[in-house]
């Protein structure tokens, strides 16, 4: 299970440590890809598979189904870790998310979420004001 918040710096490569508690659960082979809310999504080959084949089932007759088959599965770029942890998040993938030198990575269960820190901070900061309000949407729909 990918949990927990790790900040991370760019080097001058543009490369970046993914955490050793995630890498340990992710494997070496990854799929990073663009995400929601200005983040980036980080899946394991084997979860991507499952991610890619739904939206790869998909109807092609809706319209904001094809937008979001699109956003996801075009932007996706398989990447290696190295030896020491390492990964180049690709180019357009950081222009996407804005990242330029700090990072968060963010673990939500089956995936990893990559952050520009400042981005990061506003928006846990606007969670947290309304935590409570998704918390009781969630019980009226029984989720929670």
């Amino acid at each position: 299970m990918l949990i927990g918040e790790f900040r991370h710096t760019l080097d001058d490569k543009n490369r970046i440590s993914l955490p050793a508690k995630f890498r340990k659960e992710i494997g070496k082979n990854i799929v990073i890809t663009r995400g929601l809310d200005g983040c980036l999504f980080i899946y394991s080959l084997k979860e991507w598979k499952a991610i890619s084949g739904q939206l790869g089932g998909l109807g092609m007759g809706q319209a904001a189904t094809r937008g979001f088959s699109r956003h996801i599965l075009a932007g996706a770029a398989e990447v290696n870790i190295d030896s020491v942890g390492r990964m180049l998040i690709p180019e357009h993938l950081r222009t996407f998310a804005h990242i330029t030198s700090k990072v968060v990575f963010a673990g939500l269960y089956n995936r990893i979420e990559v952050w520009d820190d400042a981005a990061w901070e506003r928006y846990t900061k606007d969670v947290e004001k309304n935590a409570d309000q998704m918390a009781e949407h969630l019980g009226e729909i029984g989720a929670l």
